[in-house]
């Protein structure tokens, strides 16, 4: 299959948008710990606003990466009748380039931001920039260290995503063939399970991102039918599944360790994994009525132009707005509740207005920044 349904279509573009708008809801959990793995064990005492934003930050919401990585893929190996390298030569433009931007941009945020004594004091708390016991400030920084921030590890932490995809992208020809070749395809997935399941991941290699860009690769090479669910299992009971898991997840981060103890930590990557995989079944296959809603109204499709956009600026943004309003405001439970609903919600709204307002006077400068999307 080299067209696209327009079924299908629809729900790339819908999912693509509706996985950046959940990405800012996660970034902008603000309970202690703050950074979110799939066995972070809350610091707070129960609460029931502490156990919402749990259960949707680290339980619901984390298909979103996965399924960027699936649809990245899918497309992908859609457009195999050109070239890899010349392929790879737009990618440079389309996600190389606006990699570097951002993440010269981030670093230009942060030293607009250390300026002055409040920006400064902003910068220390989020612990953005932070290199050793001694050293907390980008004004730290040596110049190759500057470099690193740069070209591997940005301040925008969010784009690691384009760093490893643009790596998975110059290894497809290899992806492929593991792929297509019957006897190394089970090796080859087995691989990429183990180090999705282990959580592995180092710069331009990772688990997550590597498992299900190749299962995208794998849906389109063998014209999987990701349009309409064939199953045995009924969508409900994947719907239940990926719902019940995400609860118990949840409870178990604020009470697991009284009776699970040393086995805390593993039940629950468990049952991360487990929300991830029934959560890509359940949003993807039962959501063809809602996709088409959203997909009729002109001003969700409007929205939906803005992806990249609000992906690039939310981060570090939503850190140094987050960790300042919880110092000020943090007055209780529903002072985390209103933090956690609101503060994304007016970074993609700024994020939103900057792209609209770039997009209509700067239209070149735009497209740099986001590579040709939106338009």
């Amino acid at each position: 299959m080299n067209i696209l349904s327009a079924q299908v279509s629809a729900k790339f573009k819908f999912w693509s948008f509706v996985s950046m708008i959940l990405l800012v809801f996660v970034h902008g959990y603000n309970m202690e710990l703050r950074y979110l793995q799939p066995w972070t064990i809350t610091n707070e005492p129960f609460t029931m606003t502490g156990f919402i934003e749990y259960f949707l930050a680290n339980g619901l919401f984390r298909f979103r990466i996965p399924m960027l990585f699936i649809i990245s893929g899918y497309l992908y190996a859609l457009h195999d009748y050109k070239p890899n390298n010349q392929r790879i030569g737009k990618r440079s433009r389309t996600l190389l380039l606006p990699y570097l931007l951002w993440s010269a941009f981030g670093l230009l945020l942060i030293f607009a931001f250390e300026l002055s004594p409040a920006g400064k004091e902003m910068v220390l708390k989020s612990g953005l920039m932070r290199l050793d016991d001694t050293r907390f400030y980008f004004s730290d920084y040596r110049w190759y260290e500057t470099l690193a921030r740069l070209f591997i590890v940005p301040v925008p932490f969010q784009l690691w995503f384009i760093r490893v995809l643009f790596f998975y992208n110059l290894i497809y020809p290899f992806i492929r063939w593991c792929v297509e070749n019957k006897k190394a395809r089970i090796f080859f997935f087995s691989f990429a399970f183990f180090l999705w399941i282990s959580t592995f991941g180092f710069l331009f290699f990772e688990g997550e991102g590597l498992l299900f860009f190749s299962l995208g690769v794998y849906f389109q090479k063998t014209n999987f039918n990701i349009e309409k669910y064939s199953g045995k299992i009924s969508l409900n009971y994947w719907i239940i599944i990926f719902l019940l898991t995400a609860i118990i997840k949840t409870y178990l981060a604020f009470f697991g360790e009284m009776f699970l103890n040393k086995f805390t930590v593993f039940t629950l990557l468990i049952l991360h994994k487990t929300v991830i995989f029934t959560g890509l079944i359940a949003c993807w296959f039962a959501s063809d009525k809602i996709v088409r809603w959203f997909m009729n109204k002109t001003w969700f499709v409007w929205l939906s132009a803005f992806s990249f956009i609000i992906y690039a600026i939310h981060a570090p943004l939503i850190t140094l707005i987050i960790d300042s309003y919880m110092r000020v405001f943090n007055l209780g439970q529903f002072t985390h509740a209103f933090a956690f609903f609101t503060l994304p919600m007016f970074i993609i709204a700024l994020s939103i207005v900057i792209g609209s307002i770039l997009r209509a006077i700067l239209p070149k400068f735009y497209s740099l920044l986001t590579g040709g999307r939106g338009f």
